[in-house]
């Protein structure tokens, strides 16, 4: 696939006549939870049929949902006070569009590939903007819209609620009023602190003294040889797993604590891990805006995490329960408590002092462990640019063993896609057991 970009700008954001103009010198300061999360650019991307929304629609309803969501027509610098943050400085968002002389259906992979990396702005180097797009046409009239946005910015939840307004914004309604993002009242430490929790080897660790052992965790694999594979879970095969998982007890388990518990169980057994008594965790992203009972539409991260450990002899020999039951206490042990804790934790100035880093860095590979990114409680399928919702959506290709996403299913009929990455040679062991009840 040959993709040819035929022009790149700066879409500014644009306000309502006569509005007066916002100030374009203030600075937004990362709260605790942007410096602890992930810093990259994280991409998606969508697919519509034809006839596919315009260019128009598209880069006005942009303009005008930017002047709503202002930090993602900021730049991320520093403060006058040093300290990272977002300047409200109205950038704008990057907008390139380009073209393939090729139709959709003949090239458009079912999974991250290599390939899909042509459909969205790059993710490497020195990136101005927070928000870039592009703007993929087909020779069938599809069109496919590549997303990519500064993780330290804003999380899923959040991009997800900007999205649905550009869709809105894009059909000529309102998206009003501007989303309350970080200030410096928000998420203030308790007088006096209590730290009941730990936090070292949890959201932040000591680093090596030498950046080149930081950096060493290839565990002899090739970066080529990981493989990114769709499982495909129907809503009668959840339904099944889900009865299988939760018998006997007074309340199912949900569906992501019963899928995730599949896939662990599956991944594991796929890896060939020999050593029963070898320790398995998993990386769950926990949002924290109803438990710090932050303001309505918070704009800005707001997650940290819970890590679901178990032995792989448990994992192997015990049934899908007893992996349910330790995701679902893990997850419920991330309560306000817990959070409250986090704050004061940071807040004490241990990180500084003690020149602690945050765990939340990629890798190539996670084996024995796991993360995974649920977006199955996301409105990313509500983006709606006047042609109706997209036929298609997806994470970009994130080739790191181990790092799963939970997507609705396009058929939109409660079914769930599973993006695995996996070595290459684990893949027909994962592909055989993927689908058993056992």
């Amino acid at each position: 696939m040959e993709v040819k970009v035929v022009s790149s700008k700066l879409v500014k954001p644009s306000y309502p006549a006569g509005a007066p103009q916002p100030d374009t010198s203030e600075h937004v300061p990362s709260s605790l939870f942007d410096k602890v999360t992930y810093n990259i650019q994280m991409a998606i991307i969508y697919a519509f049929r034809s006839p596919a929304p315009s260019s128009a629609d598209i880069e006005r309803g942009l303009a005008e949902v930017l002047g709503v969501h202002r930090m993602f027509a900021g730049q991320v610098r520093r403060g006058p006070d040093g300290e990272p943050g977002v300047l409200l400085n109205d950038h704008g968002a990057r907008l390139m569009e380009a073209c393939v002389d090729a139709n959709l259906a003949d090239i458009a992979p079912a999974k991250p590939s290599p390939v899909v990396l042509q459909l969205h702005p790059g993710l490497e180097g020195e990136i101005e903007e927070v928000v870039q797009v592009q703007l993929t046409r087909f020779a069938c009239g599809s069109l496919a819209v590549g997303f990519t946005a500064n993780h330290a910015v804003a999380d899923g939840h959040a991009t997800s609620d900007f999205l649905v307004a550009w869709g809105r914004a894009a059909r000529g309604l309102a998206v009003g009023p501007s989303p309350p993002h970080h200030h410096p009242d928000l998420f203030r430490p308790r007088d006096p602190p209590l730290v009941d929790f730990e936090h070292r080897n949890v959201e932040y660790y000591r680093p090596p003294p030498s950046a080149a052992a930081a950096g060493n965790d290839k565990h002899g694999e090739a970066h080529h040889n990981i493989v990114i594979h769709k499982a495909h879970f129907t809503k009668d095969f959840i339904a099944r797993l889900r009865a299988t998982a939760s018998e006997g007890r007074g309340r199912p388990f949900s569906r992501f604590e019963t899928i995730l518990a599949h896939v662990w169980r599956t991944m594991t057994r796929a890896r060939g891990l020999g050593n029963p008594l070898q320790t398995s965790t998993i990386r769950i992203s926990v949002d924290g805006r109803q438990r710090l009972s932050a303001p309505a539409g918070y704009f800005g991260n707001l997650v940290l995490w819970a890590f679901p450990r178990a032995t792989v002899g448990d994992l192997l020999n015990r049934p899908l329960k007893h992996a349910a039951q330790v995701i679902h206490d893990a997850v419920a042990r991330m309560d306000a408590p817990y959070f409250r804790s986090f704050i004061d934790f940071v807040s004490s100035g241990a990180v500084e002092s003690e020149g602690l880093a945050p765990t939340a860095v990629l890798k190539d590979v996670l084996c024995p462990d796991l993360e995974v990114d649920s977006w199955l409680t996301f409105p990313f399928y509500e983006l709606d640019f006047g042609t109706g919702s997209p036929t298609y959506f997806m994470p970009s290709y994130f080739p790191t063993e181990g790092m799963l996403f939970l997507v609705p299913s396009y058929l939109g009929d409660g079914s769930v896609d599973a993006f695995v990455p996996v070595f290459e040679h684990n893949l027909e062991a994962f592909k055989q057991s993927c689908y058993s009840m056992e």
